[in-house]
């Protein structure tokens, strides 16, 4: 079964563990400089973002199908059956457009580094594919991060709503989003007034990467038939003004 994440927000106090566990389990640096960061980099995969008295997190949301995935060119990217987005360092040449994709502005990149990389949070892949918690979930001293099997996390979620209506804004961040993701978010209030972009659309993104991909085909024989067009005129032109004994 596809693992996921539950963040819930009304829960979280700010304390930054999950931070700090991500960097300790990633070799990263972190320090109260780093902490006092409210955002993400390639060295710090996930980040507290406070909004007045409430807090939020941002990391890889692990998209059912992710757009990065889809535009790769050399599958550097790729949606584990576990439920982990992964990244294939040695497969990347660079080119970023996952970064372009993403619709949650997630992949960063080592602009700093003489051999840079794209990195991003990979969900703790070595500890979820033995049903272990993320890193962030097993520090999280208030239970606001939860992993777990993805449907069990959304029965968990509606559980909530229905039990709490009044604490919780009345829908589940995450099913819908590009298409459905692996992570899921509660909120008191609507998501964009903790940072979550609501101008997502609900279709899977890689719907459109091949709708326009399966054009490429038509494209690459229109330019073929005129690159041929013009080459030929140019030889003809050269061809007729040698016979008229022009230069």
């Amino acid at each position: 079964m596809a693992r996921g994440l539950l963040f819930d927000s009304t829960l979280c106090i700010g304390c930054r563990q999950c931070e700090q566990a991500c960097s300790e389990g990633k070799n990263l640096p972190y320090d109260d400089k780093i902490a006092a960061e409210e955002r993400t980099s390639a060295h710090k995969l996930t980040a507290v973002r406070t909004h007045g008295e409430r807090f939020s997190r941002k990391l890889c949301m692990h998209c059912l199908d992710p757009a990065c995935a889809s535009v790769c060119p050399v599958a550097a990217l790729q949606k584990t059956a576990a439920g982990p987005v992964v990244y294939l360092p040695e497969r990347c040449m660079g080119c970023r457009y996952c970064m372009v994709s993403c619709p949650f502005g997630v992949p960063t990149y080592e602009w700093h580094s003489r051999l840079p990389y794209v990195r991003k949070c990979d969900f703790c892949q070595d500890r979820v594919a033995k049903n272990e918690p993320s890193r962030c979930a097993e520090a999280c001293p208030t239970g606001a991060t939860i992993t777990g099997d993805r449907d069990e996390l959304i029965a968990e979620a509606r559980r909530r709503l229905a039990e709490k209506p009044d604490e919780y804004y009345p829908r589940i961040y995450g099913i819908e989003e590009a298409g459905g993701t692996s992570v899921l978010i509660l909120s008191a209030v609507p998501f964009e007034q903790i940072g979550y972009p609501v101008n997502v659309e609900k279709t899977a993104l890689p719907q459109y990467t091949w709708a326009a991909l399966k054009h490429i085909p038509d494209v690459v024989v229109m330019g073929t038939v005129l690159l041929g067009g013009i080459h030929w005129l140019t030889h003809r032109k050269e061809e007729v003004a040698r016979k008229e004994g022009r230069p």
